[in-house]
């Protein structure tokens, strides 16, 4: 199969899409890779490690087929607090209904209401708020014993068990990871996953941890802060400065906080990460009525235009590609807002400020900022930045430049990480060691695939050998005819 990708007209944000029963087939996840997709997420809430094993293998083979290095987030369950098992499942519930949660993971009678978390009826206080089904009814604490929590329902709507749990404004013990967390967090690592992200994270420790465990196993994973808890908004900076990226997951942050807050938090986060140069993803509903619809709604395309707008470098469907009918018109049509919203950012004048950035040297970060400027003022057709560890491709996304960019490496991990990068394009090179081997191998390879003609020039971000770790070589090369 010819590699279909990367071409210079396809979206600079990226997308990430969430690996389940409609998209399992694999020749549907390569259908999804040459409309778009750039990182697959397995999500560990759903499964167990020999299901992530079979998704993982087929991604794999997914690289091969289309040539193209897709990347793997493997997306921790984290402490996530759920119902258990009901006697009455599913129970309607009218507004003033009266619920008791008790102890234990089964209730004994209809009204009942359990969790998994045991600590649970130790730790809510009369007037706490309780939010089930995904915030759609909200219950209130209305008195309290020694083994028993009564409840006042103050909507109307359906519980089922398993459902989760959200606590506004509650202070909990539960750990940020859970046993089974460490498990698949050791999995990831032990089969090179790209990405892992944890969920309901709270404070800078909680991604330090998880960091701590990664790098005691030698793995190279960046950890995806989530945001989702109305104590990550007040720790905010220090967990975008601990984290390797970020998570808006607006669908338990939405039940968190209000969600008339919603929109101002993701606008907040998105900033932080701009400004820490940190890549930050936007989830949730962003295409939510194509689970069962080939088109979105309009609220839905501009929902995923703002967040291109307000600067996310990716954006992330969750149920559309997991369980929805069109999986593949679903990633095809956001890539298609993306494109025609990138438009807008053209022509608008990046910092004229060198940003300093501890995964690489100053003089790196000096030379890749002015590598941008160079190739706008000479009409460059494309820049090509060579890289080990990722680092430099990371500085140059971080510019908003809008020409075609190529990220070359001979390092298979670095080329995945990239994909998670705005306006990166991941190539394999043998050989980046050599500026005049590297420019007649690029030169080659896009005329071959009509990127280049004669007389195109292109921008390289490369080193001399001089300086160690460092990008020091500026080269434009004009290609030949």
């Amino acid at each position: 199969m010819a590699q279909v990708r990367p071409k210079t007209n396809e979206a600079r944000s990226k997308i990430v899409a969430t690996v389940g029963p409609a998209c399992l087939e694999l020749e549907t996840l390569v259908e999804l890779v040459n409309h778009g997709v750039d990182v697959f997420r397995i999500n560990a809430a759903h499964g167990k490690q020999a299901d992530f094993e079979s998704v993982l293998g087929k991604i794999r083979q997914v690289r091969e087929i289309t040539g193209f290095p897709v990347a793997v987030l493997l997306d921790l369950a984290g402490p996530k607090i759920r119902l258990g098992q009901l006697v009455q499942d599913p129970l309607e519930v009218e507004p003033g209904a009266e619920l008791t949660f008790v102890r234990g993971e089964e209730a004994d009678e209809p009204h009942q209401l359990c969790s998994n978390y045991h600590r649970l009826i130790d730790e809510i206080t009369v007037e706490d708020r309780i939010m089930l089904a995904d915030g759609t009814i909200s219950l209130q604490v209305t008195k309290k014993t020694a083994d028993q929590v009564h409840c006042r329902a103050l909507t109307t709507g359906t519980v089922r068990s398993r459902q989760g749990i959200n606590l506004p404004g509650v202070t909990l013990s539960v750990s940020a990871m859970r046993p089974e967390d460490v498990e698949n967090a050791m999995w990831g690592a032990r089969n090179e996953i790209d990405f892992i992200s944890l969920s309901f994270v709270r404070s800078p420790q909680d991604v330090l941890s998880l960091k701590n465990l990664l790098g005691s196993l030698e793995s190279n994973a960046l950890v995806i802060a989530k945001i989702e808890k109305r104590e990550a908004l007040e720790q905010l900076e220090e967990i975008v400065e601990a984290a390797d990226g970020v998570m808006v997951a607006r669908g338990d942050l939405g039940v968190e906080i209000d969600v008339a807050e919603t929109p101002v938090a993701q606008k907040r986060i998105i900033n932080v990460c701009r400004d820490k140069l940190k890549p930050v993803i936007v989830a949730t509903q962003m295409l939510e009525s194509m689970h069962h619809n080939r088109r979105p709604t309009r609220a839905e395309a501009s929902d995923v235009a703002n967040a291109i707008l307000d600067g996310a470098d990716a954006c992330m469907l969750s149920g559309e590609t997991a369980i929805g009918m069109y999986p593949v018109q679903a990633v095809d049509t956001m890539d298609r807002i993306m494109v025609h919203t990138e438009q807008l950012l053209k022509g608008q004048p990046s910092s004229g400020q060198v940003r300093v950035f501890d995964r690489v040297h100053p003089i790196t970060s000096a030379v890749t900022h002015n590598a941008a400027n160079i190739a706008e003022s000479i009409g460059a057709k494309l820049v090509v930045v060579a890289s080990r560890s990722g680092g430099t491709v990371w500085v140059k996304s971080k510019q908003r430049n809008f020409i075609p960019t190529l990220g070359v490496s001979s390092n298979d991990t670095t080329l995945r990480r990239m994909c998670l990068f705005w306006g990166i394009m991941p190539h394999k090179c043998p050989n980046i060691d050599s500026p005049q081997q590297l420019a007649e191998e690029i030169s080659l390879w896009g005329r071959e695939r009509g990127m280049l003609v004669a007389g195109d020039r292109v921008v390289f971000v490369t080193g001399t050998g001089v300086i160690d770790h460092t990008h020091n070589l500026l080269v434009v090369h004009e290609v030949e005819g």
